[in-house]
């Protein structure tokens, strides 16, 4: 023990201070951010999307006079920009995440700063905790109150993942860890075999997620539990256990069946309701005696009851698809399996929608790989008419081996392309895109932003939809929520214009370039609001409070 008694007032303090700091570090994950050289991709710089309409498909046409836009978005650049641009456009507009990001084998399947992370490098691990959580800190300020995030993991980086996301999202943000079952056959190339991966799922509000959570589509399994040996005209059905475990006065009544038998229910256990539900389940034939009337009370669930299954954390392959279905798809869509490695196959995507996604809601997927997650997106939509909308983020994943390799163009895109006019003997699944590419502008020179960057930033901020830019002295996009309005250059009439089409509309948001000319000639009006470019966007987006 240390004499305190001789130490100076100065020491002491360096002492109290290093032990606060001590004190503060909690149970967690810590990696060597100083160790680690700098990923190339973080900067400061204000991010604009430039929208290329030749690698895009068809934007939907417009209902009621609007304009023809597209309603999905597939961007390429770097995650780090893109999720910047996000933020400013969908912070908190997102109900489903799920990606796909790079297991870190060591086996050429992770790129940092333009190169493959070996198995020898002595901060392989480092190096991807800090590309992830840059990455995850900017996903979180994208899910919605009641959204989740689905992430593909195995057991390279699961454990090193689980308190990474606890770090990002709290430990009460945890849902579940589910089990994919990737392979069926067996194979004698290691010690035990490898046939399964994980899927990790957090949640920013984890009661608010549970509240709103998909169930799943029954199954041919569970569809023939159910049969209906009486002809019984409300349909098949099958019977349910009518006791629960633990001990409740009021529901430890004596039954008589109608064959006059009595019943109690087994010791430790009681019966599921209060005698009066049960006589009302009697009196409307819901209760099952066996097939010779000696039988316990069970209680008849009829097949047209179930409105989904609970999920479980076990996703057999026969259920959700396996690495060599995934394959096949690939082969199918490109005609050949080398346009991609490492598929997921599309059932395995169905399910994490069917769980985290509504009919109307918002998917992301900032690792969009081969595309999988938006032609899920688009088989959802076939199948019932639903309204989901994603975006996918690729990178070219150029290296200075493959100076151009172009993933997101040539695999991505090309995939949604042909899922959405049909491949082979598949019939088109309908849809658009718009193929977007992250371009850097440093804030010194925003200034510099193009009129075609700020009307796409300004409609994915404020619209469902995004059109193209072509010159004009005013730009709107309404709906019967209200409109939205983009002046490039103040003239004579643009007042006047402006007022004459917010007559009867809700709200109008008005961007320009020049609000002290335009300001005063709309004041007096208090459903129109007038913001300045490119400073609204410039705050819009967080520059100069630290972005990386």
């Amino acid at each position: 023990m240390p004499r305190y008694d001789d130490y100076s007032r100065e020491e002491l303090v360096r002492l109290l201070e290093a032990r606060d700091r001590r004190d503060a570090t909690r149970f967690g994950l810590v990696w060597e951010t100083n160790e680690v050289e700098r990923e190339k991709a973080l900067n400061g710089d204000f991010v604009a999307l430039d929208l290329d309409a030749g690698l895009s498909t068809a934007p939907t046409p417009g209902t009621e006079g609007a304009d023809a836009a597209w309603r999905n978005l597939i961007i390429e650049g770097d995650n780090f920009d893109a999720l910047r641009f996000l933020r400013m456009a969908y912070a908190g507009r997102v109900k489903c995440i799920c990606i796909d990001p790079p297991y870190n084998t060591g086996n050429r399947d992770f790129v940092y700063n333009d190169r493959y992370v070996d198995k020898d490098d002595a901060w392989r691990h480092s190096r991807w905790c800090e590309f992830m959580y840059q990455r995850l800190t900017f996903a979180k300020e994208l899910l919605a109150d009641d959204g989740v995030i689905f992430v593909h993991i195995d057991d390279n980086e699961m454990a090193a993942l689980t308190l990474l996301m606890k770090q990002v999202f709290g430990e009460a943000a945890f849902v579940a860890n589910c089990v994919w079952q990737k392979r069926y056959s067996r194979d004698n190339n290691s010690a035990i075999g490898d046939v399964h991966e994980y899927v990790a799922v957090y949640a920013t509000k984890s009661d608010l997620f549970k509240s709103r959570r998909g169930k799943l589509k029954p199954d041919d399994k569970t569809r023939k539990a159910y049969s209906n040996p009486n002809k019984d005209p409300r349909g098949p059905w099958t019977s349910i256990s009518f006791n629960a475990q633990g001990f409740r006065p009021n529901q430890m009544y004596e039954i008589v069946a109608p064959n006059g038998k009595k019943h109690y229910p087994p010791d430790g256990r009681h019966w599921a309701t209060l005698e009066p539900e049960f006589q009302k389940l009697v009196q409307q034939g819901r209760i099952y005696w066996g097939n010779d009337g000696n039988g316990v009370p069970r209680v008849i669930r009829y097949f047209s009851e179930i409105d989904g299954i609970v999920p479980w954390t076990w996703w057999p392959h026969e259920e959700v698809g396996h690495t060599g279905e995934a394959k096949n798809e690939i082969k199918e869509i490109f005609g050949t399996q080398t346009a991609f490695d490492t598929p997921k196959p599309v059932r395995l995507l169905e399910r994490i929608l069917q769980i985290g996604c509504g009919p109307d809601d918002i998917v992301l997927d900032f690792f969009a790989g081969s595309g999988t997650t938006g032609h899920a997106v688009l088989k959802a939509n076939a199948a019932d008419g639903g309204r989901r909308r994603f975006i996918l983020v690729s990178s070219t994943e150029a290296t200075e081996e493959e100076p151009e390799k172009n993933l997101c163009r040539d695999v991505c895109a090309e995939r949604v392309r042909r899922v959405i006019a049909g491949y082979g003997e598949k019939a088109g699944l309908g849809g658009d895109f718009a193929y977007l590419r992250c371009r850097r502008i440093p804030e010194g020179d925003l200034m510099e932003i193009e009129h075609g960057q700020v009307w796409t930033a300004l409609q994915l901020m404020h619209r469902e939809g995004l059109a193209a830019y072509a010159p004009a002295a005013l730009h709107w996009a309404q709906d019967a929520e209200g409109a939205l309005c983009y002046v490039p250059q103040v003239k004579a009439g643009t007042a006047r214009e402006i007022l004459k089409r917010a007559k009867g509309v809700p709200g109008v948001i008005v961007y320009s370039w020049q609000t002290s000319l335009l300001g005063p000639r709309l004041a007096g009006t208090a459903h129109i609001q007038v913001e300045t470019i490119p400073q609204s966007l410039a705050l819009k987006f967080g520059l100069g409070r630290g972005q990386t």
